[in-house]
């Protein structure tokens, strides 16, 4: 008659702590004698590494937490800019008045150091100066790319689009958002700019400043009806 016990593989090991995870709860005497290599070529007990697993993983929940933080605390910022924009174009009732109020809430809210608006329109004694720009100026060859594509383009701008944009300050400008508006309507461009040069940096999504432009372009569609 053979007494041999039977051989238990790993793999049923293995599998019947998974089915029993509790298993351990009713022998814990077990926990104190068992121990699991550790990296450092130390042996550790069962119960520091389920510690140890235990903070990694909360350290890594806390992380994620505080990123969706980071990100809601973020979007807010940007909504709440956006609101400001709106109230801004809502409340210009002129041309000169629209004009004015982006510079200031560009300025205030979206913390840029430069602002610029160009509306591609052959206008005669237009009531802005340099507002308007002829569709045929060679400047706005430098604007081919973000008027064809019709998408907002962050990073340092080239010398050309710096200078038509922005004038005697284009040296100073290390980073900007151009911001095409090509509408029925109306087509033409915002910049903002800064002097630092991770402002508006190239990865920057384009969502936000695509809604400026079209909050910012159907006030001035309605505006310039009023000087045709």
């Amino acid at each position: 008659m053979n007494n041999e016990q039977p051989t238990i593989s790993e793999e049923q090991v293995n599998a019947y702590l998974r089915e029993h995870p509790e298993f351990f709860q009713h022998h814990l005497d077990l926990l104190e004698k068992m121990h699991i290599p550790h990296p450092s070529g130390n042996a550790i007990s069962l119960i520091s590494k389920q510690l140890e697993i235990f903070r990694t993983k909360h350290q890594q929940q806390e992380n994620q937490l505080t990123a969706l933080i980071d990100i809601a605390r973020d979007n807010d910022a940007s909504f709440n800019r956006m609101h400001e924009l709106t109230l801004a174009m809502l409340e210009s009732n002129t041309l000169e008045d629209a004009v004015a109020n982006l510079n200031t809430v560009l300025s205030e809210c979206f913390n840029t150091d430069f602002v610029a608006l160009k509306i591609i329109k052959n206008q005669i004694n237009p009531p802005i100066s340099k507002l308007f720009v002829d569709p045929e100026d060679s400047n706005l060859k430098s604007f081919a790319n973000e008027l064809t594509s019709k998408k907002p383009k962050c990073g340092r701008p080239t010398l050309p689009q710096a200078k038509f944009l922005f004038g005697e300050a284009a040296n100073e400008v290390r980073s900007a958002a151009i911001i095409p508006m090509v509408f029925t309507g109306l087509e033409g461009l915002v910049a903002i700019g800064s002097r630092d040069e991770s402002r508006f940096h190239y990865s920057m999504g384009s969502l936000f400043l695509t809604q400026m432009s079209e909050i910012i372009g159907t006030r001035f569609i309605s505006l310039l009806k009023n000087l045709d």
